[in-house]
């Protein structure tokens, strides 16, 4: 076994688990760990960022836009904590993220001595915000550490995970097997009786409505299949978008799918929490709920499922589909149907303008295979139920953790997952400057996104609400911001204003045709509010 540091001990496990790129900002209690990733060479890319909610933002949108792990390394204390929205985030979208963190000396932790970066339980604040996470002790545990790590990633429901190793650990030489150890991920397997009585309830059902989640991104083959014998219209959520593609007829998003949910008899849920449906809704005893998700305690967490199937998305749906061909009656094709609801729902949104306006535009300007990653702003709340997503995994979004700011970080980490195809993100001026900073790694980087920020001087949503809703009580909503133009040229990236939407138009094809990172401004006044649609209220 060779004599290696805890740091090489470290980067070669990573190595050899195939990790290709880490998002990091250095720091002494990391020294040793960058001293064998300079030493990997071109085995191991560094992005750097101008602040370390940078790096797990990108390590996100890496992971989300790929069926990669997205990594990314930071110092301890405050460097870590600001990380914790990205892993907060990642934990509410089930992405594949680990998160590296530093800390202080072995011997330190924990008696208060008030170390440079110490703070108090760091790996229990790290655990509360991943699905499992470990402290590396020695440099012999690495390998089996990080094999551990990847292990939880593809076990089960993907979820964050973290390692924190201390500096000693890292600069401390041993006998280290670096030998590969294979992964042994745990995938539950399906109840075939489950499947059975799953098959008997929808073959029988008069009115089937199927919503998918995140959980059945790699299942959209099956789903179609599975939609078409039943006659099923699917419902998306705003992390299923994509799944299938939002021009087939049985496609549908969340505003035809409250509609939808007032008359159908059987709903099956694939890889979603199917939260609000339940929560906001409501349920009757005339509703028969079928639930596949990987994650057992999901089925229950809100109103009991007359099925559960604890499985993998795409395998529990293929099985369905075999089971069904025995079971299924007759069905007319409900394609007139469908295309008129999603006529009447597409009305509706016409009423949201300008924001659906942008949406079409954006719609025409990004190829097929672009990826769009969406925002806290208002044309990123009508995109949710709106924009028309034509591919699995090509619509970004935060889900239910709703965090301003994630958008320009995370479009990076999206575009270095897929640095061959368009990346474009909305977000408006408030969010804009979360990370702005960031714009500095693109550039650096030669990471080319484009970005649109409307421009209404204000935290526009909150500003609407404060005006509506508790008598024009409006206070900490209005904003001083600088000229984003101006700004984004100081980076050495591409900025420009786009005053009308043939300005928006050839900003955008500019944007997509350089190789710089590409910042347009839209100055935009008060949008029409999207709530009433996308929160319609009870159904039944």
């Amino acid at each position: 076994m060779p004599m290696v540091t805890g740091g090489e001990a470290l980067v070669s496990s990573l190595i050899g688990h195939r990790v290709e790129t880490i998002f990091a900002l250095p720091g002494v209690q990391n020294d040793y760990f960058f001293n064998a990733v300079y030493d990997a060479g071109d085995r191991l890319r560094v992005i750097g960022t101008r602040h370390e909610q940078g790096a797990a933002y990108m390590a996100l949108g890496y992971a989300l836009a790929s069926q990669r792990v997205g990594v990314y390394s930071v110092v301890p204390g405050p460097g870590f904590l600001n990380t914790t929205a990205a892993l907060s985030t990642a934990y509410a979208c089930n992405a594949k993220v680990l998160c590296l963190t530093g800390q202080i000396r072995s011997d330190q932790i924990g008696r208060g001595y008030g170390m440079l970066h110490e703070i108090p339980d760091q790996l229990g604040i790290l655990r509360s915000l991943t699905k499992w996470a470990e402290r590396i002790a020695t440099p012999q545990e690495a390998p089996r550490f990080v094999a551990a790590a990847f292990n939880q990633l593809h076990s089960d429901r993907p979820q964050p995970v973290g390692l924190e190793i201390p500096p000693d650990v890292l600069s401390a030489k041993g006998d280290v097997d670096l030998s590969p150890i294979p992964l042994n991920a745990r995938r539950p397997a399906p109840d075939l009786d489950a499947i059975y009585r799953a098959a008997d309830l929808l073959g029988k059902a008069r009115n089937p409505v199927i919503f998918v989640g995140g959980g059945a991104q790699d299942a959209s083959e099956a789903v179609r299949e599975l939609a078409e014998m039943v006659q099923a219209p699917v419902v998306a959520s705003y992390n299923g978008r994509g799944v299938l593609d939002s021009r087939y007829y049985l496609s549908h998003t969340i505003p035809a799918g409250h509609r939808l949910w007032a008359r159908a008899d059987v709903i099956l849920a694939i890889g979603t929490r199917l939260a609000r449906p339940l929560l906001e809704w409501g349920v009757d005893a005339d509703l028969k709920l079928i639930r596949i998700d990987i994650d057992p305690t999901e089925h229950t967490r809100v109103h009991p499922p007359a099925v559960s199937i604890t499985a993998d998305a795409d395998e529990a749906t293929r099985l369905l589909v075999e089971s069904l061909r025995r079971s299924n009656i007759i069905r007319p094709s409900r394609k007139v149907e469908m295309v008129g609801l999603k006529a009447e729902i597409d009305a509706e949104f016409a009423k949201l303008s300008p924001q659906i306006d942008y949406l079409r535009l954006i719609r025409e300007e990004l190829p097929e295979e672009g990826l769009f990653v969406d925002e806290l702003t208002q044309v990123g709340y009508v995109g949710r139920v709106a924009f028309p997503v034509y591919r699995p995994r090509t619509y970004i979004t935060n889900g239910y953790q709703g965090t301003l700011g994630w958008g320009v970080a995370t479009a990076l980490g999206v575009k270095v997952a897929n640095p061959d195809k368009p990346v474009l993100s909305v977000a408006g001026d408030g969010g804009f400057l979360f990370t702005a900073m960031e714009l500095a790694t693109a550039v650096q980087h030669k990471i080319a996104t484009v970005t649109l920020v409307f421009n209404d001087g204000a935290y526009g949503n909150v500003r609407r609400m404060q005006k509506e809703n508790y008598g024009n009580r409006v206070i900490a909503t209005d904003l001083h911001n600088p000229d984003f133009v101006r700004l984004t040229e100081s980076f050495g990236a591409q900025g420009i204003r786009a005053q009308s939407f043939d300005d928006l138009r050839r900003a955008i094809r500019q944007g997509f045709a350089s190789d710089l990172p590409t910042v347009i401004e839209i100055p935009v006044g008060e949008m029409p509010s999207p709530w009433g649609l996308i929160h319609p209220g009870r159904a039944r």
